[in-house]
């Protein structure tokens, strides 16, 4: 198969697709036009500075950069993801673990049953599909949470007053935030071949490989985006929802952002 070549002139006519999204920004009165062009600025100059830094961490091929590049990804995620906690306190260092545990305990997996060697060029990518995955799954989660227990206020202090524990009182809401987190990661797996082509076995099938290598590769990353997010979500959300109640185990509005 003929490889793909993307020259500058017809990236910079490939703009043209950005203009349409902003034109019916426009027309509907979105108010997204500033952010998308700031949006489309940052990602140019992230994946150039990205693109560059990964061929010299890959060249370099030692350890210590490659888990202090996965670290940093991992931290960078965190970072992000407390912002969808709303006023959830200590979102970073919730989200943060979470991630930790999640990622590392996914990629120890593949290293030590020999899926995948202890390579930058096969970490580093891996470890951003799963963290990735899981900044999404969190952020899933820390909305499922704030929306139910806003929602089943009343319900939730009816099973206070019954004696019920805050952990027994909410075990409803805190199974149907991690189902609800999921959902997604669900879907695409369910949907994958079908409906969306993952760009990973594509890529490698265009590239040469051979076609069975590619899909089992894709079926490796998708076992591990589920058990990535699973783990995440379980451990944000048990986390977090203490932070719902008080000392005196009553349930109590959020309404600070210590995050």
């Amino acid at each position: 198969m003929d490889s793909i070549s993307v020259s500058i002139p017809s990236l910079v006519l490939s703009f043209s697709l950005v203009l349409v999204a902003m034109g019916i920004s426009y027309k509907e009165k979105l108010g997204l036009n500033k952010d998308i062009i700031i949006s489309m600025a940052r990602m140019i100059i992230q994946l150039i500075i990205v693109g560059y830094v990964l061929t010299f961490i890959f060249n370099l091929n030692l350890s210590w950069v490659t888990i202090l590049v996965i670290l940093f990804m991992v931290v960078n995620a965190a970072w992000n993801a407390r912002r969808r906690a709303e006023a959830i306190p200590h979102a970073f260092r919730i989200s943060l673990i979470s991630l930790l545990i999640g990622v590392i305990f996914s990629l120890v997996i593949l290293v030590l049953t020999g899926a995948i060697d202890f390579v930058p060029s096969q970490l580093i990518p891996i470890n951003g599909m799963l963290v990735g995955n899981g900044m999404n799954v969190i952020g899933l989660s820390y909305r499922n949470l704030n929306q139910a227990y806003n929602h089943s206020y009343q319900v939730v202090n009816e099973r206070l007053a019954l004696g019920a524990t805050p952990k027994l009182a909410s075990k409803t809401i805190i199974r149907q935030a991690i189902k609800d987190s999921l959902q997604p990661t669900i879907d695409t797996a369910r949907t994958v071949g079908l409906v969306l082509l993952p760009g990973m076995m594509t890529g490698m099938i265009m590239a040469g490989l051979n076609p069975m290598s590619a899909i089992m590769y894709q079926i490796l990353i998708y076992f591990m985006m589920m058990s990535t997010g699973t783990i995440t979500s379980c451990l944000a959300v048990y986390q977090s929802y203490k932070y719902f109640f008080n000392d005196s185990a009553q349930l109590v509005p959020l309404n600070s952002n210590d995050n």
